[in-house]
């Protein structure tokens, strides 16, 4: 399970820290507590197996207690930013009908209505007694987590993560980091996007410690003796770090996903003494985080390397062909990271979620979307995408979702949003409209109607009024 290993972590090292934040730090039998008491609260209220529960707290060590006591239930936590607007989390708890809600004083103005229980984990009492770890078995096929992730159809959608394929991810983590490496990572990414369940599940299930901030960017205002030894971030916020000399000389491994990684930033950090390893890695949150990896090489070819333990690559042609050495294929993804589906959506869980032609009787290929070849060498080279879904500073971004959003309003007849990167590796979201006829557009009122809804990061940042679409 995904607690499991925690839970021999604090038995084994109870000690030992687990959770460092500015407002406080938690060992690991302390954290055992802590969640131990919030889990048989959880249970009181009615919380089980596949039990939704949604967390949207600050950035702190209360959001890992509220993380772990979910799963100490029994339940399955979804994630819910602060930061999102009220009309989106409105959607994910209406869809996902979580049963209860964790949060915090701060946030509990802009939430929606809603008919969760709610839980404010910043006054609920803890108390000092120890409590015994909850009795629930959990199976490998148990829910664990439900992630949203941008969808073309207008509405995020939710994907079903197992326990199993989470203890898979630790297992590889486990034979391919240090347990000097392990010493303290960044916790830097919100809980609803899916490196975060490297930092936070892979750490403590393999005994580290977590040293959570709000942002990647926050690393530069640590306190001088908080000794992170690896990140896991975005190639985007490592470039930004790197520009405002914030990576402090104890970082020796850099892990970098979730967009393609230019080799000229490879180079800029292994330019930095201290920085031994820099890691490509690169997965969807339906196969678990990471499916492929590699060390990359100052001055060397970019690649996303090879399949991650546990993990199966094809690359397949229009009729499910492998494709030879240097030819395209849609990168396709087997083995134990593949997750349930998608929530509520047994449609396009059907059609990205195939049987594995190559596989025993059962086993599902995950159809990425994502185009590859195999290089002379057997390493994989990303080549972009085959459908709308682009990739901004991380995010994963359905261009659809933000031109059925654009089009929901009454001045608008048609809307296209594409990338554009007129400066080389600032790559900004532009939203192209086409009026209805008698109508005058307000780009301003558009902006605050696309951001009524969307969050932040996907508001394009430029809206140009065009007589036609192209």
């Amino acid at each position: 399970s995904m607690h499991g290993a925690i839970e021999t972590q604090a038995a084994n090292q109870p000690d030992a820290m687990a959770v460092r934040h500015s407002s406080g730090d938690l060992t690991y039998g302390e954290l055992k507590r802590r969640a131990n008491v919030l889990a048989k609260r959880l249970n009181e209220l009615g919380v089980g197996p596949e039990t939704l529960v949604g967390i949207s707290t600050p950035r702190n060590a209360e959001m890992i207690t509220g993380l772990l006591g979910i799963l100490k239930a029994g339940g399955a936590y979804v994630p819910l930013d602060p930061n999102y607007p009220p009309e989106r989390v409105r959607y994910m708890l209406e869809d996902s009908q979580a049963k209860v809600l964790l949060t915090h004083s701060s946030v509990l103005a802009s939430l929606p209505a809603h008919t969760a229980e709610t839980i404010c984990l910043d006054t609920f009492e803890f108390g000092s007694d120890s409590v015994p770890n909850p009795n629930h078995p959990v199976t490998p096929g148990q829910l664990g987590y439900v992630i949203y992730t941008s969808g073309s159809t207008g509405q995020p959608k939710g994907v079903c993560i197992e326990h199993g394929n989470v203890a898979a991810l630790t297992t590889w983590a486990d034979t391919a980091f240090t347990k000097a490496q392990w010493s303290g990572v960044l916790a830097s990414t919100s809980i609803c996007f899916d490196l975060s369940v490297f930092e936070i599940f892979c750490t403590l299930g393999l005994g580290g410690c977590i040293v959570v901030v709000d942002d990647a960017l926050a690393l530069a205002d640590l306190p001088p003796d908080t000794e992170v030894s690896l990140i896991n971030t975005v190639p985007s916020a490592i470039a930004e770090l790197k520009r405002m000399n914030g990576i402090p000389t104890s970082v020796k491994t850099i892990n970098l996903a979730g967009e393609p990684l230019a080799t000229a930033l490879v180079d800029e950090l292994y330019s930095l003494e201290h920085v031994e390893t820099v890691n490509d890695l690169y997965g969807p949150s339906e196969d678990t985080t990471y499916s492929t990896w590699t060390k990359r090489e100052a001055g060397k070819p970019a690649t996303i390397g090879r399949p991650i333990a546990n993990t199966r690559v094809y690359l397949l042609d229009a009729h499910l062909r492998p494709t030879p050495i240097g030819v395209p294929g849609e990168l396709c993804l087997a083995g134990m990271g593949v997750t349930r589906g998608y929530l509520n959506q047994p449609e396009l869980t059907a059609e990205k979620y195939i049987d594995d032609p190559f596989g025993a009787p059962g086993e599902k290929l995950y159809r990425t979307g994502d185009l590859a070849r195999y290089r002379s060498d057997g390493t994989l080279e990303y080549m972009g995408r085959l459908d709308h879904q682009v990739k901004l500073r991380g995010f994963r971004i359905e261009l659809g979702e933000i031109e059925t959003r654009l089009e929901q309003h009454p001045a608008v007849k048609n809307a296209r949003v594409s990338i554009r990167e007129d400066t080389p590796s600032d790559k900004t979201l532009v939203a192209y409209v086409v009026a209805e006829s008698h109508q005058q557009i307000d780009v301003n009122e558009l902006r605050t109607h696309v951001q009524a809804s969307l969050p932040n990061y996907m508001v394009p940042q430029a809206i140009v009024e065009l007589d036609v679409i192209p």
